[in-house]
């Protein structure tokens, strides 16, 4: 008996001390591991003034505030959307800004690209296509080359260019940049028959469906958050940011067709996959040209 209690003491120090350590190590590594960050989600600050295109927002305004809010606080909390949109960003935003410059576009609307398309040239539902989701008719009576060979609503400058032009007619049909910007979202057309039967001049007046009744404020909310990403919790640094399209591409201008693109991109140091990265709008394995026209084609720097 005495040697089954001796045995059993020895064994509850050991516990004891196993225990102490374990807490040691607990304690220890609490204080040597770093911490994670925690997202920091901010709603709306009521007190602020927001604009678009130099367009006060009404956000004295309850409805206009919350709808507002929403928009900041579902964009906020899309963590994955948002750090690619902030990276993409870097690599895209030096054309898009450059051409709105050109064509006396207000900046804000290189945001409307990004509710557009995320930075993706995809193809909605309805057709639409590329970072200023054109469809093919608009597209085409904007200037734009959409057929089997090649679709232009997927040439970043080209379609800015065009985008322009379309933003800055619905400025002078509707007479603010905050409805022009409407108009871009529903149709001309809609957008007119709905100010014309609500009896209202203002975007924020109107009742729309949902679509466009969020979009400014999606627009907006992609403005705020990552003109200001340390805010809302996002800290990127200048190295994790994608280069933009000028320190990496090099490009060429053919007025000739190119019979197989695999051999051009051979010719000039690449592959076939880079050309159709950084040219989405070549549809096929080759370039058919028989009117001359002068297309510029991409490629990655060599070296």
């Amino acid at each position: 008996m005495k040697y089954i209690l001796s045995t059993l003491g020895i064994l509850g120090v050991l516990t004891l001390s196993l225990s102490l350590l374990s807490l040691d190590t607990i304690e220890n590594a609490s204080t040597t591991q770093p911490k994670a960050k925690t997202t920091l989600i901010k709603g709306i600050n009521p007190n602020k003034d927001y604009f678009f295109s130099g367009e006060k927002v009404p956000v004295h305004n309850l409805d206009v505030r919350e709808r507002l809010e929403r928009e900041l606080l579902s964009n906020s909390y899309a963590n994955a959307t948002i750090i690619l949109n902030l990276k993409h960003a870097n690599r895209y935003f030096p054309t898009i800004e450059r051409i709105l410059a050109e064509n006396n576009i207000p900046e804000d609307f290189k945001y409307l690209a990004v509710a557009e398309s995320n930075f993706r040239q995809g193809t909605s539902s309805a057709g639409a296509k590329g970072f200023w989701q054109f469809m093919p008719s608009t597209a085409k009576g904007y200037g734009l080359e959409v057929n089997s060979n090649i679709d232009e609503r997927m040439n970043l400058e080209k379609a800015t260019y065009a985008a322009c032009r379309l933003l800055q007619d619905y400025k002078n049909k509707f007479g603010t940049w905050t409805l022009a910007a409407a108009a871009y979202n529903i149709g001309e057309g809609k957008l007119q028959d709905e100010l014309r039967s609500q009896m209202v001049d203002s975007y924020y007046d109107l009742n729309l469906y949902q679509e466009t009744l969020r979009y400014i404020f999606r627009v907006m909310a992609f403005k705020e958050i990552m003109s200001h990403p340390e805010d809302y919790g996002y800290n990127l640094n200048s190295e994790d940011m994608y280069l933009p399209l000028n320190d990496i591409l090099d490009q060429k201008q053919v007025n000739n067709s190119i019979s197989n693109l695999v051999e051009f991109a051979k010719e000039n140091g690449t592959t076939l996959r880079q050309l159709r990265v950084y040219n989405p709008w070549l549809l096929g394995n080759s370039l058919e040209n028989s009117s001359g026209k002068v297309y510029v084609i991409k490629y990655p720097k060599v070296g």
